[in-house]
C-alpha cells in the first residue's frame, strides 16, 4: 500500500494544545467493525460499552522528564537533550539539538527549568549509527533525581511549551496508573481514565492487566517513503508478566474479550502472540509494524486516540477496523473525516476513539 493513502485533511486548530479540566470527558466516536457504523459517546459512557469479564489490557510504563538543556564547554552554545533510553547506570542514549560540532569528550553543563546553569554536567562519550549520543551523566544525584529537579516533559513536537510551562504536564501527561519509568512519549490512550471510572469498572467486573513498553521518540517518526512496507520501524522495549500472561490466556480460553487500550498495548500483545498457543511471559524488544492486512491473534476491542496523517499508528488502527481486509483504512478515514466535521479534538491530548 502507499504512504499517501493514509493522508487526510486536519485544521490545525483542531490538535489539542491542552488537556481538558477532567480527564474522562473528552469524546468518544465508536466503531462497530461488523457494520462500520460510529456512533458518538463520552469517554466516561466506556462504562456501558464494556461487559462483565471484559479484559483492559493497559500499558503502565511512566513517562520521564527526559528534556534538559545545558551549554557546551567552551564557546557556551545552547544544547537540547532528549534522553531516550538508559544503557547502564548513569549513561543515557540522547537525541542532541543541534548535534553538529558534538565530539567524543565534549561536556555540557546543564541548566534549571528558569534557564540558570547548575553545577551538573554531562560528557559525550560515544555515537550510534542512528545519529544518537550517550552521554554519561554524574554520580550524584541519580539520574532520575536529576530529571525530576531540572527536566521538562517531553511534550510531542505538535505542542509547543515553555520549559516552565511544561510542571503541569507532569501530572497531566501520564496515566493515573502509570508506575514504570522509561518512556519520552505518553500511551495516550490511557489518558482519559480517571481512578473513579476505574473503580467503576472493576465493580462491573472488568479486570485489568499491565504490559510495559516505553514509548520512544520513534513513535512521532514520520513514514516518508512511498511504499509503506518499505518504512523502517523503530524498536521499543516491553515486558509482559506472568501475571498478565495467565489473564491473558484464561479469558481467551473462556472467550471473554481481551480490550487493548492504545497501540503501545496492541504491539506488546501482537509481539507475544503465538498462533493461537497460549503466551509466555518476556521481556525483550519490538519493531513489530502493522498495517493492512493482519490478522490479529489476541485483542477484540481498541481504546486509542486519534493519529496523525500517515503514521504508523493511523495504519495500525486501519488494519484493526477490518482485520485481514484493506478496507479498513477507507473506514477508518470516514470516521477521522466525521470526526473533523463534528470538531473533535486531535491527538495526544485530544479525545478518543473505540473499535469493538
Amino acid at each position: 500500500m502507499q504512504t499517501a493513502d493514509f493522508d487526510y485533511i486536519l485544521p490545525q486548530e483542531l490538535i489539542a494544545q491542552h488537556p481538558i479540566e477532567q480527564r474522562d470527558a473528552s469524546r468518544l466516536l465508536t466503531m462497530d467493525r461488523s457494520t462500520a457504523t460510529i456512533a458518538h459517546r463520552q469517554f466516561a459512557d466506556l462504562e456501558a460499552l464494556l461487559r462483565s469479564g471484559d479484559v483492559v489490557v493497559m500499558n503502565n510504563s511512566r513517562v520521564i522528564p527526559a528534556r534538559v538543556r545545558g551549554r557546551k564547554e567552551g564557546n557556551g552554545a545552547r544544547v537540547e537533550i532528549l534522553l531516550t533510553e538508559e544503557r547502564a547506570p548513569g549513561e543515557w542514549w540522547c537525541m542532541l539539538r543541534p548535534g553538529k560540532r558534538i565530539h567524543n569528550g565534549t561536556h555540557i553543563q546543564l541548566h534549571d527549568l528558569d534557564g540558570c546553569p547548575t553545577p551538573h554536567w554531562v560528557e559525550a562519550i560515544d555515537k550510534n549509527d542512528t545519529g544518537k549520543y550517550l552521554l554519561r551523566f554524574p554520580e550524584s544525584p541519580r539520574v532520575f533525581e536529576l530529571l525530576q529537579a531540572i527536566g521538562e516533559t517531553p511534550l510531542p513536537p505538535y505542542i509547543e511549551r515553555s520549559p516552565n510551562d511544561t510542571r503541569a504536564d507532569r501530572d497531566r501527561y501520564q496515566t493515573v496508573y502509570a508506575k514504570t519509568d522509561g518512556s519520552v512519549a505518553a500511551p495516550t490512550a490511557g489518558l482519559h481514565f480517571t481512578d473513579k471510572l476505574l473503580d467503576r469498572l472493576r465493580a462491573k467486573g472488568v479486570t485489568f492487566a499491565e504490559v510495559t513498553l516505553h514509548v520512544g521518540p520513534g513513535t512521532f517518526q514520520p513514514v516518508e517513503c512511498n511504499r509503506i512496507e518499505d518504512h523502517p520501524m523503530h524498536d521499543e522495549r516491553f515486558e509482559i508478566s506472568a501475571a498478565t500472561a495467565r489473564t491473558v490466556n484464561q479469558a481467551k480460553a473462556e472467550g471473554r474479550r481481551i480490550i487493548s487500550v492504545g497501540t503501545t498495548s496492541m504491539r506488546v500483545l501482537e509481539s507475544v502472540a503465538t498462533g493461537g498457543a497460549p503466551i509466555k511471559p518476556q521481556l525483550g524488544r519490538t519493531k513489530i509494524f502493522i498495517y493492512p492486512p493482519h490478522e490479529f491473534q489476541l485483542v477484540d476491542a481498541l481504546l486509542t486516540n486519534f493519529h496523525l496523517p500517515k503514521s504508523t499508528l493511523l495504519m495500525l488502527v486501519s488494519a484493526f477496523a477490518q482485520p485481514g481486509g484493506t478496507d479498513g483504512r477507507e473506514r477508518v478515514l470516514r470516521a477521522y473525516a466525521y470526526a473533523v466535521a463534528e470538531r473533535y479534538r486531535f491527538f495526544s491530548y485530544g479525545d478518543a476513539m473505540f473499535l469493538h
